[in-house]
């Protein structure tokens, strides 16, 4: 499939300057080599900082300490995030050991478990990078294409064991997540010592090309009715249908799903995906190679803001997308076949898979491992790894499956999960087990507010309002980050709080309990204080008038208080529409 004009008619003058930056960077090698040998800085070349991602690494700085590094006239404290890929959240007890290990030397003994179910270090200093990164090597795991223009790690409904078509979905996670891999030896020759190609030689990216993609590129597997890797918030979603005999078909396709936004920007926004039909599941890995090769030959490559797939797709049009798929593919899909979500949250505590094993969720929240005081939550993970013979998995919600624990060893796990206190939700209000936060302050260069800081406090005070008004154990989804990108994917929270200023937040009410309809600006700029005043009224009032079932975000819309968005492009910014 060759490159369409649309992607190779922009002119160099044009063309972004990470697309530019890419173009020379020998198949994302720059400088970043000669960046680590400096010992005079804690940072990387501007520009390499660009390809670090690439290699599943961002640059940073501790934003607690910049102002009073500004005085004394000093660099930032420059420190790096370095992401794993992942894919389906899976790894063995053994590697995880190896996880606390690094973290223990090069993360600040922390672990955070990520909304695409991986796990991320911070607070690692430049001449950390290649140790952690060769220590996350020896046990057969990577970072490579944890972040940049690539297909990110991809998701899948958390428990493969808890049916046959569970573990069918998690091999079609990994088969996809292989085929899309960035080919290029750059990864392996700069952080673990391969020597370089030979001269004359080239690096080859079959399926990218030397530019890769226009912007980053998500992919998901939800198995109804659980919508619990927020399926329509990616790029590509496939939907899995099980037949009666409880064996999966195939896959309804769903595109164009993304969170980013800008704020003040009405071009920009949120969008969940399209649903567009119907293939056979044998059939998936050709239409995500097919889907990604549509991004990366019409994908708009001057503006960054605007190169998501959401955008391709609706600058062009669902039908000329579902048309040019077809043609990429040399086949067409079928219609879509019924479906039906209900949720998208976790399933907690102990779970019998179709394994006879057993299966544990435990609570973490924000997806924050470390020990506090008063909970030894990362020891408590460290000691059961030890002694665990099954998995370990992340979930899309930031939260930990100790997984196929068998019969045998069921007691020796509880008995560590009593002793360290961990958490399984089950003793956590409805809300807190259905609340996240991105990272924000104060590693994330972006952040404009506090997130993961913020949110367990806010939390508490909003648990009281529901208390009040007799609702204590309803579930309602709250999302809350630091910035309008959107990674805690706050526009499908049926109460999203997004970073506006130092302590203000714009509050976004009223999408689909399940992740399928996005939320409503509502107030704008408000505190803490704000957002609880503004709540608590909206909580007594669906106390007192909901429909039996009905969830909060639904409430909302039905009620007025926020128009529903059914059309993202025309609805997110605009008046959006009354509930029919």
């Amino acid at each position: 499939m060759t490159q369409a004009s649309s992607s190779g008619a922009a002119s160099s003058a044009t063309r972004s300057e990470v697309e530019k930056i890419k173009d020379v960077s020998q198949y994302l090698r720059g400088t970043i080599a000669e960046g680590l040998a400096d010992p005079l800085t804690g940072a990387i070349f501007e520009k390499d900082a660009q390809l670090l991602k690439f290699h599943g690494s961002y640059m940073q700085d501790d934003r607690d300490l910049r102002a009073e590094r500004q005085k004394q006239k000093l660099e930032p404290a420059y420190q790096f995030m370095i992401r794993l890929r992942m894919p389906g959240g899976v790894c063995t007890p053994a590697q995880w050991l190896r996880l606390d290990e690094l973290a223990q030397k090069y993360g600040g003994n922390t672990i955070r478990l990520t909304t695409r179910q991986t796990v991320q270090y911070h607070n690692v200093l430049k001449h950390q990078l290649r140790p952690l990164i060769r220590g996350i090597d020896e046990v057969a795991m990577t970072s490579i294409a944890a972040c940049g223009d690539v297909n990110r790690n991809t998701l899948v409904s958390n428990n493969p064991h808890l049916s046959p078509a569970h573990a069918e979905a998690l091999d079609w996670c990994l088969k996809i997540d292989r085929h899309l891999l960035p080919q290029t030896t750059a990864y392996r020759e700069i952080w673990l010592g391969d020597k370089r190609l030979g001269a004359g030689k080239e690096d080859h990216e079959p399926i990218y090309g030397k530019h890769y993609l226009p912007r980053k590129f998500k992919i998901a597997i939800a198995i109804p009715p659980n919508n619990d890797v927020d399926l329509f918030a990616n790029d590509l979603g496939f939907i899995a249908i099980v037949g009666n005999d409880g064996k999966l078909e195939g896959f309804n396709v769903a595109v164009g799903g993304g969170m980013g936004m800008t704020h003040g920007d009405a071009a920009t926004y949120p969008r969940t995906g399209t649903v567009i039909g119907y293939i056979p599941a044998e059939r998936i890995v050709d239409v995500a190679e097919k889907v990604l090769l549509v991004q990366r030959d019409f994908g708009d490559r001057t503006n960054r803001k605007h190169a998501r797939l959401k955008y391709t797709i609706d600058d062009r049009g669902v039908a000329w997308f579902r048309e040019e798929l077809n043609r990429y593919l040399g086949w067409e899909l079928d219609s879509a076949r019924p479906f039906h979500f209900s949720t998208n949250g976790d399933q907690y505590g102990w779970l019998k898979g179709a394994d006879d094993r057993w299966h544990l969720t435990l609570f973490i929240q924000n997806g924050r491992v470390k020990d506090w005081d008063d909970y030894p939550l990362m020891t408590g993970l460290r000691e059961i790894a030890k002694v665990h013979d099954g998995d370990i998995r992340i979930t899309g919600n930031q939260n930990l499956i100790v997984g196929r624990v068998s019969e045998a060893k069921k007691p020796q796990i509880e008995a560590l999960v009593r002793e360290y206190g961990l958490l399984d939700g089950k003793h956590q209000s409805a809300l807190r087990i259905n609340s996240m936060a991105c990272v924000g302050f104060p590693t994330c260069g972006l952040a404009l507010a506090e997130s993961e800081r913020a949110l367990p406090g806010l939390v508490t005070r909003l648990e009281k309002a529901l208390d009040d008004a007799g609702l204590a154990g309803e579930p309602i989804t709250l999302r809350m980050t630091g910035c309008p990108n959107g990674c805690a994917r706050p526009y499908i929270a049926e109460i999203g709080l997004v970073g506006k200023s130092a302590g203000k937040y714009n509050l976004y009410l009223g999408a689909g309990f399940h992740g399928q309809r996005l939320n409503k600006l509502h107030k704008e700029s408000l505190s803490e204080d704000q957002i609880v005043a503004e709540l608590t009224p909206l909580f007594q009032r669906y106390a007192q008038d909901r429909s039996p079932g009905e969830p909060f975000g639904d409430f909302l819309v039905r009620q007025g208080v926020v128009p529903a968005v059914v059309e993202a492009r025309e609805d997110f910014h605009g008046q959006g529409r009354s509930e029919s």
